[in-house]
């Protein structure tokens, strides 16, 4: 099995993330990260999937999922030809004999506290699947008391756009 980012063009219609979150559960495909967000066009959301399958089936539910009518385009974003990123919130114990050694950790990972309390941190790091897992790994000895992750976002690199020739009704 290998990842795929699927980047779905949709109209913001109530019930259609059900739709699709439905053909991949049907077909017993987890659903690794699932992003839903607005985009430039007024009416039109972007639904970023994180899935772990083979490609025939892919191309199967792929099909699947055009034939919803709510969806516009689905893109298959390469890694190599994309930008794709996840947010990570995670407050960690720090206490006065850690403190500096997890600050020196936010600062190794680019990452920056939002939020500071006696005994912990939260901290908050933007960038790859690598990078997040790694900072959780990092940080993990002084003890994680909560973490919440956004899905993957993605977005093609150069000038092409999903959202080209696609008008608002």
């Amino acid at each position: 099995m290998s990842s795929h980012v699927l980047s779905l063009l949709v109209e913001d219609k109530p019930g259609l993330l059900t739709r699709v979150a439905g053909l991949f559960a049907r077909r017993g495909f987890n659903i690794e990260s699932l992003a839903v967000g607005r985009t430039e066009i007024e009416g039109l959301s972007r639904i970023t999937i994180l899935v772990d399958v083979e490609d025939l089936p892919l191309e199967q539910v792929t099909k699947q999922l055009n034939k919803l009518i709510n969806v516009i385009k689905i893109v298959e974003l390469d890694p190599a030809q994309s930008v794709q990123r996840e947010h990570l919130l995670v407050k960690v114990r720090a206490d006065n004999s850690t403190r500096s050694q997890v600050l020196e950790a936010v600062t190794l990972f680019r990452a920056r506290v939002v939020d500071v309390a006696i005994d912990a941190v939260v901290i908050e790091v933007t960038g790859d699947s690598g990078k997040t897992q790694a900072l959780l790994r990092v940080l993990e000895p002084y003890g994680i008391k909560e973490i919440a992750q956004s899905g993957l976002v993605a977005i093609g690199r150069g000038s092409k756009s999903i959202t080209e020739r696609v008008y608002k009704n």
